[in-house]
C-alpha cells in the first residue's frame, strides 16, 4: 500500500481536450492557419503548452520561425485563459476516487506539465484542490515530466520517498518520470498518450476507469 498517490491532470483526472482544442484553433485562426481537428490536437497533448503550440503550427505543415512560435504561444495562452474550464469535465468516478483515497488517509499530489496559471483554477473550479498536499506544475521547476525531479519534488512536499508513492498518469511522460524516480506507475487507457498506444508503454498496470485504482490498491 503506497503512502501517497501522485496524479497527472489532463487526460487522467480531467478531460480538458475540448478547451485545449478551442484555444488552439483560436490561436491558429489568429495566425492565419487552418484549424485542426480535436482528434489531431488530442495527439499533441502531453509535454506542455509549448510543445502543443509548436506541433499545432508545424505538424504536417510548413516550418515556423522561433518568432512565429513565440507569437502563437502568446496567443494560445491568451485564448486558453478565456476558455480554460469552460468545457472541461472530470472523468467518471474521479470525485468518488479522491474522496475514498482521502478517507483512507493517503496523501495526494498533482504532477502535471500544465502551467500553474491554468492548473490551479481548474482544481478550484471542480472543488478538488483541498485533496492535494502538493501541486507540481510545468513551471514549478526548471524541468518537467519526463524528468524525475518533479516526482521527487512532489514526494518531498508530501514527506514520502518516491518508492512509497504511486504515480497515476496517461502517457509515456508519466511512466518515464516515475520509473526514473523509482516510483511504481499505473496508466489510464482513456487519456492523452500523444498518439502512442498506451499498451506499449512500460508501466505496472493499466486502468480502464478511475475507480479501478481502488481495486488495485485493495
Amino acid at each position: 500500500m503506497p503512502r501517497a498517490v501522485l496524479f497527472d491532470l489532463d487526460g487522467t483526472l480531467l478531460d480538458t481536450i475540448a478547451d485545449l482544442a478551442d484555444a488552439a484553433n483560436l490561436m491558429l485562426a489568429e495566425q492565419g492557419q487552418a484549424p485542426r481537428s480535436q482528434e489531431e490536437i488530442h495527439g499533441f497533448v502531453g509535454k506542455g503548452i509549448g510543445d502543443l503550440v509548436r506541433r499545432c503550427l508545424t505538424e504536417g505543415r510548413a516550418p515556423a520561425s522561433s518568432a512565429e512560435v513565440e507569437a502563437a504561444l502568446e496567443a494560445f495562452r491568451r485564448h486558453y485563459a478565456e476558455v480554460n474550464g469552460r468545457r472541461t469535465r472530470p472523468y467518471p468516478g474521479v470525485p468518488e476516487l479522491l474522496a475514498a483515497l482521502a478517507a483512507r488517509g493517503l496523501k495526494m499530489a498533482i504532477v502535471t506539465n500544465k502551467a500553474t496559471a491554468f492548473t490551479l483554477p481548474l482544481l478550484t473550479q471542480f472543488g478538488i484542490a483541498p485533496y492535494f498536499g502538493a501541486v507540481v506544475c510545468g513551471d514549478t521547476l526548471p524541468t518537467r515530466k519526463p524528468d524525475p525531479a518533479v516526482i521527487e519534488h512532489a514526494c518531498a512536499r508530501l514527506g514520502v520517498k518516491p518508492p512509497e508513492s504511486l504515480m497515476i498518469g496517461d502517457s509515456a511522460n508519466d511512466a518515464l518520470a516515475a520509473r526514473a524516480a523509482g516510483a511504481p506507475v499505473l496508466l489510464v487507457t482513456y487519456g492523452y498518450s500523444e498518439g502512442m498506444p498506451v499498451e506499449a508503454i512500460d508501466c505496472d498496470g493499466l486502468l480502464s476507469s478511475a475507480l479501478q485504482i481502488l481495486d488495485r490498491l485493495a
